[in-house]
């Protein structure tokens, strides 16, 4: 069976998922889970034009990912949510997730937290820190990586930082 990954990045599929992580996690499946862009033909024509066939990739509705995700894969996957509220709807279909990888995330209304530097901009609200931190506590690995080359930081590293 293949291994889910999880990346949390606003940007949703750009160069740096495809370029490197990709490569890097040996993914063969992408899954991106926004319901604005998946009913949206033109932002799905640009965020696909740029990903090689080699890989199946998806941009899908909430339902459609939590369907798509209860299907074992032979193959490795990468699941990718802009946002971590949406992570939260999908945990349900979520178990035995590999890894949390926190990439860019824009400042919003409610976001109180800022990690920034060689992980790239990632803001998180009370909620988000408070949903992450609990899938942390039951033993989920979360960290704040731009790209696979660059220094990674780990969810506790970040804890230490606002407590």
């Amino acid at each position: 069976m293949g291994k889910t990954y999880v990346r949390i990045d606003d940007r949703l599929i750009h160069g740096q998922t495809v370029l490197a992580w990709c490569p890097t996690l040996s993914i063969a499946e992408i899954i991106a889970v926004d319901d604005v862009s998946a009913k949206n033909p033109m932002l799905k024509t640009i965020m696909t034009m740029g990903v090689p066939s080699k890989y199946k990739t998806n941009i899908v509705t909430l339902e459609e990912a939590k369907a798509l995700l209860q299907a074992e894969q032979p193959h490795n996957r990468l699941l990718i949510v802009k946002v971590p509220s949406v992570l939260k709807a999908l945990e349900n279909q979520l178990g035995g997730i590999e890894q949390i990888i926190l990439g860019n995330l824009a400042k919003r209304e409610d976001t109180l937290h800022k990690v920034s530097g060689a992980t790239g901009i990632f803001y998180l609200s009370n909620d988000d820190v408070e949903f992450l931190d609990r899938l942390h506590q039951e033993g989920q690995k979360i960290s704040f990586h731009q790209l696979p080359s660059t220094q990674e930081t780990t969810w506790t590293s970040f804890m230490k930082t606002i407590k």
